[in-house]
């Protein structure tokens, strides 16, 4: 067990390059989670005793307004840490996550990793470097949202699965009405601004999968409103 955890933690972006000791030392705290598709991993509001990383599968973070109307705020893949703001600031989850698909994850305490962060000034500095990636992403989507209309938003989504699946021929990692959510629209704008696309020839649909016909095209759009 020791010595998966140790493998996991060495696949974890925030812990990339840290030396053997220090992954040691983290994984004498850290705790490996099995979550199923849907199970909730925390609700907003809830105290920020642990902080998270995916392994395996995925999980969104998101947010729920009294009306049930959801605003998904991030989609964590493998590699990928969240939770840690609210873990270091020793106060409530400001949103909820949830596993998207049956998941492996790494639950790190928060009373344990303090710790190990006063002891290891350079584990802190690169906690820092995730903290400060995760600000300007989160810049980025509020200006995508607030700034572009929702075809311009599809198109750099498209092309962000792209880079991460580094192919033409796409598969949508997430259901529609979840990806609708993430552009800060509905799912039937989603589907006007999918078909939009697709009569502009700029990609091809069948059921989950998107072809990317012209990328170039597809990056200038994205690019529109900036």
């Amino acid at each position: 067990m020791e010595k998966d955890k140790l493998g996991a933690l060495a696949a974890i972006k925030l812990f990339e390059g840290l030396p053997k000791a220090q992954l040691q030392t983290l994984a004498e705290i850290a705790l490996l989670k099995r979550a199923k598709a849907g199970e909730l991993l925390f609700e907003a509001g809830q105290p920020g005793a642990n902080f998270y990383a995916v392994v395996t599968g995925k999980v969104r973070v998101y947010r729920a307004a009294p009306s049930g109307k959801e605003q998904v705020l991030h989609v964590f893949g493998a590699g990928e840490a969240f939770a840690e703001v609210p873990v270091f600031e020793g106060k409530t989850y400001p949103a909820s996550a949830q596993a998207l698909d049956e998941s492996l994850l790494l639950c790190i305490p928060r009373k344990g990793f303090v710790e190990v962060l006063r002891r290891d000034p350079e584990l802190a500095l690169g906690v820092m470097a995730l903290l400060s990636a995760r600000l300007r992403a989160f810049v980025g989507q509020i200006a995508q949202l607030s700034l572009k209309e929702v075809p311009e938003r599809l198109a750099g989504y498209l092309l962000l699965l792209r880079a991460s699946q580094n192919r033409d021929d796409l598969t949508l990692d997430l259901p529609k009405g979840q990806i609708a959510s993430y552009l800060g629209t509905i799912p039937e704008t989603l589907s006007r601004a999918l078909k939009k696309l697709a009569d502009q020839g700029l990609i091809e649909t069948t059921g989950n999968r998107v072809t990317l016909l012209d990328p170039e095209a597809l990056a200038q759009l994205a690019e529109a409103g900036r």
